[in-house]
């Protein structure tokens, strides 16, 4: 199966990151299973390396052939390799529905996208992973803002990124411009991805 499917805690703990962003499934500060506490620490580079990269894919809910095609796209861009990668990830239409507020995962910004519910400049695109384009415009057909999940999450959001505007009377955000590293998520070391792809 190429869409990890299995209890969320449990990876989160595995990998030592809230995959959900709330931090919850990290009360526990060690790996889970029988022996967890007591688990070596040491890991080889490849180890590391590996590590890092299932962070950042479980993260953005990529199956593996879409990672490394994104991954391979990114290093023939102009740029660092790396900081490409995690912008054409962030760029994903998924996760700039979840970035917008529209669900409260990306799991759910997924599936509110492939059901049809999102529009990009006014057409509706059910592909989640999509690239956005700056200047585009993300926004909900006309009969799913009435949805109760969708208007929760929107009530709910705490946090809108600086390359996104939101405008509340016509429930859409745009990508204003492609985000910065610092803007992107700090536990990732992106230069031991671009090492692990390299070998």
């Amino acid at each position: 199966m190429s869409r990890y499917t299995g209890p969320k805690f449990k990876l989160s703990r595995r990998l030592g990151i809230s995959l959900s962003g709330t931090g919850k499934e990290l009360k526990r500060a060690f790996p889970p299973g029988q022996h967890g506490p007591n688990q070596r620490k040491k890991m080889s580079g490849y180890g590391i390396q590996l590590q890092e990269k299932q962070k950042l894919r479980h993260m953005y809910g990529v199956n593996e052939k879409q990672f490394r095609n994104l991954f391979d796209k990114a290093s023939k861009m102009k740029g660092i390799s790396g900081e490409n990668f995690m912008t054409l990830l962030e760029s994903r239409l998924d996760n700039l529905v979840y970035r917008l507020g529209f669900a409260n995962s990306r799991a759910g910004a997924r599936q509110l996208v492939s059901h049809g519910h999102v529009t990009v400049n006014g057409k509706k695109v059910d592909i989640a992973s999509y690239t956005v384009s700056v200047g585009d415009v993300i926004g909900l057909r006309e009969r799913s803002r009435a949805l109760k999940s969708i208007k929760e999450a929107v009530e709910g959001r705490n946090f809108l990124p600086n390359y996104l505007e939101f405008n509340d009377a016509a429930v859409e955000g745009k990508y204003v411009r492609l985000p910065e590293r610092a803007e992107l998520p700090q536990e990732i070391d992106e230069k031991q991805i671009v090492e692990f792809y390299s070998r």
